[in-house]
């Protein structure tokens, strides 16, 4: 049994370079490039690549993919380390080649795709020379797959489309879409749906407008509200089997929710920073911010909130790579992921709160990580369905009580203790 809480040389030597290289390189392309995945925008096109081949040159484009998809399978420890790092700027998984939802649209290709599909899409994709956009909630009902209202229906050699999708991602930079649809209205509640890959500007698909989370203006949303209608692709575009759109849409969630976990504390410890450096230079009444208790204690707060969720995250990581099922991790990903939404939300409260007027204004980037956080409490499912799941998976463990009262119940421990040892307490009781 071994226990380490050190990272290994040589790959802290990784970690160190890409620290340096994400701060010093990549952190200010946040200033300058509109969208990361806007392949039209020139300034984008000038500065992105020649990072990416420089990452490419240190071996750590892709780190997170199977070494059968040119990754470095470095299991999701080490991927959360480097991932963690990532979390400081919008450009930087663009430019390590991990971005979202690429990168597990990618791993479903890789999955369940059929060879033409991956020779059309898989390649182009890992290799950032096209981006994707994962195609699921609807406007009325979310991401619950039993209210689908997207039907794919066959009809000779095709499936005609027809329906909504919203919050439908990047998908106005997408070169194709990952699209979950009803194909099995009558079947069992999770074998109804099926995925399709559907070429952007196929006829009737229609963008009907793009949508941004609260901090962004109109022309900056990234996430499609989409109708299709009389959507015509080959019947050799599903993805996966028929009635197996359920099981596609988990298999990319797993890792990936722990990626997103600890780019998410990335962010974390960059709000958690910007407090602290306030805190030492900022006076007021005569002392420093920071030598006020109250100012001590939300950093106090701030900092065990923040490394007891680095150390579940990293604990999960460590599960996934330990068992390889994530099934035997499913409680320890929902509980991070419930838990990502409230630590960025207080953290990024108590800096905003700590910078004053300055902290609520467009001048600090407080308000933007705080819509941020409520954004995380709703993606790839409410935070509301996995604490279900956390007390679901939990409670598989426990057996009712045999009797009418609980085990724990005092005076029945103290019947079966007075009961064991009785020989004991006759004998010395003789004595008294």
């Amino acid at each position: 049994m071994s226990w380490d809480f050190e990272t290994d040389e040589d790959f802290q030597r990784q970690l160190d370079w890409v620290d340096e290289f994400v701060r010093e390189e990549v952190e200010p392309l946040d200033y300058v490039v509109g969208h990361p995945l806007d392949m039209t925008d020139p300034v984008r096109q000038a500065l992105i690549p020649p990072l990416q081949a420089k990452v490419r040159a240190e071996g750590l484009w892709g780190f997170h993919l199977s070494t059968e998809l040119g990754g470095r399978g470095f299991g999701q420890v080490k991927n959360a380390l480097l991932n963690e790092i990532l979390g400081r700027a919008r450009c930087a998984p663009v430019v390590f080649g991990n971005q979202a939802p690429d990168s597990g649209n990618a791993e479903i290709i890789a999955h369940y795709g059929t060879a033409a599909q991956k020779e059309q899409y898989l390649q182009p994709l890992l290799d950032n020379q096209i981006a994707s956009c994962f195609a699921m909630t609807e406007p009325q009902g979310g991401a619950d797959p039993l209210v689908m209202k997207t039907l794919a229906v066959a009809d000779g050699d095709e499936w005609v489309i027809n329906g909504f999708k919203w919050f439908a991602s990047h998908a106005r930079f997408a070169s194709f879409l990952i699209v979950m649809a009803v194909t099995d209205p009558d079947a069992a509640p999770y074998k109804r749906q099926s995925m399709f890959i559907v070429p952007a500007g196929t006829p009737g698909l229609e963008i009907v407008r793009n949508v941004g989370v609260g901090y962004e203006r109109a022309d900056e949303g990234a996430h499609g509200y989409l109708e299709f209608k009389d959507v015509r692709v080959p019947k050799e575009n599903l993805l996966g089997e028929r009635g197996g759109g359920f099981v596609v849409a988990q298999t990319r969630l797993g890792g990936g929710r722990v990626h997103h976990a600890m780019r998410t504390l990335g962010l974390i410890r960059k709000a958690f920073d910007m407090m602290c450096e306030r805190a030492v230079s900022r006076h007021t009444q005569g002392e420093l911010l920071g030598d006020k208790q109250m100012v001590q204690e939300m950093i106090a707060d701030s900092w065990a909130d923040m490394e007891q969720f680095r150390l579940l995250v990293l604990r999960t990581a460590w599960r996934i790579d330990r068992y390889n099922d994530y099934r035997q991790v499913r409680a320890d990903i929902a509980a991070v992921k419930a838990l990502m939404p409230k630590v960025l939300h207080d953290v990024a409260s108590r800096a905003l709160q700590v910078h004053g007027s300055l902290g609520v204004s467009n001048e600090m980037p407080f308000s933007e990580m705080l819509v941020e956080s409520y954004h995380m409490g709703l993606a790839d499912g409410p935070t509301q369905v996995h604490k279900v799941t956390v007390a679901r998976q939990i409670l598989r463990g426990y057996e009712p009580a045999p009797g009418l009262f609980p085990t724990g119940h005092l005076p029945a421990q103290q019947r079966v203790a007075l009961a064991r040892y009785a020989d004991v307490l006759e004998r010395h009781l003789e004595q008294i």
